[in-house]
């Protein structure tokens, strides 16, 4: 091997080396920096729990974006660990960034409608909602999907921007409830007596509010009942229970007085032509 050839050989041999220590200092900042990021989020987040200043809502969302903010830098600092300008690569994100959000438009929707929920909060963690054609308790309000769990214990992540774009019904937002419960009578029966009856129902119950004082109303004039609503207000986590328990105490009780609840019933005429 001649002189030159030599010189070749040490120059690529060099050049290697210095590019296998940059990919494995690379390597390790991109390790460390990936588990500095991970631990900076739960740390924020437990901060933030024991604090108690900051709403449960916001809290996974903050940590999220602390962990993706330090990823960016640990990307820039593996990319000048192989020379190359952060200037350069600042602009090439920008540039980059602009592509991709072009492409990802629907995406970008369900960042900007989760920021919205989180600005506006018409819901939070813990509210039963009923929004975009789904229904269940909000565990988590995230970047980019609203995570849920249904009335049967199943999962479920709905797109944020199909939350935002769509009205929300929120059972737990107000305090107290509204309970209409309607009993159909006979027509043969006592309305008064009926009435009477499930207005005691409803102030025999100490989860029912005192005011509004409960109201009991002849509702319509059906085709084979009178029916009856009693009226009555409640505390929100009583809602399920005071209505399950009421309804039932509303059949035993009319049985007990002798009122009739009828079954639909139609009258057929018999008409004998000569």
């Amino acid at each position: 091997m001649d002189e030159a050839s030599f010189d070749a050989v040490a120059d690529l041999a060099s050049v290697a080396v210095d590019y296998a220590v940059d990919a494995v200092g690379a390597l390790i900042i991109l390790i460390i920096g990936w588990i500095i990021a991970g631990w900076a989020k739960r740390t924020c987040v437990r901060v933030m729990e024991r604090s108690g200043k900051v709403d449960a809502t916001l809290r996974p969302v903050i940590g999220s974006i602390l962990r993706y903010l330090i990823l960016i830098f640990v990307v820039i600092a593996v990319l000048a660990q192989f020379g190359v300008q952060t200037t350069s690569v600042i602009a090439v994100l920008g540039a980059a960034g602009l592509a991709v959000g072009l492409a990802l438009q629907g995406t970008l929707q369900n960042i900007a409608a989760g920021f919205m929920l989180l600005l506006l909060r018409p819901l939070g963690v813990g509210d039963f909602i009923d929004a975009g054609g789904v229904s269940g308790t909000v565990k988590e309000i995230g970047l980019f999907v609203t995570e849920l769990t249904t009335f049967d214990g199943v999962y479920v992540a709905v797109p944020n921007s199909q939350i935002w774009g769509s009205a929300i019904t929120n059972y737990s937002r107000l305090p107290t409830r509204r309970i209409d419960i309607v009993v159909g009578i006979s027509y043969d029966d006592d309305i008064d007596k009926a009435q009477d009856l499930l207005l005691g129902l409803a102030k025999g119950d100490e989860r029912v509010h005192k005011d509004p004082e409960p109201q009991v109303m002849v509702k319509t004039l059906g085709e084979s009942s009178v029916d009856i609503n009693l009226r009555f207000w409640c505390d929100a986590g009583d809602y399920w229970a005071l209505l399950f328990d009421l309804t039932k105490a509303s059949k035993l009780t009319m049985d007990e007085a002798g009122i009739t609840i009828p079954y639909p019933q139609q009258d057929v005429h018999m008409v004998q032509k000569a």
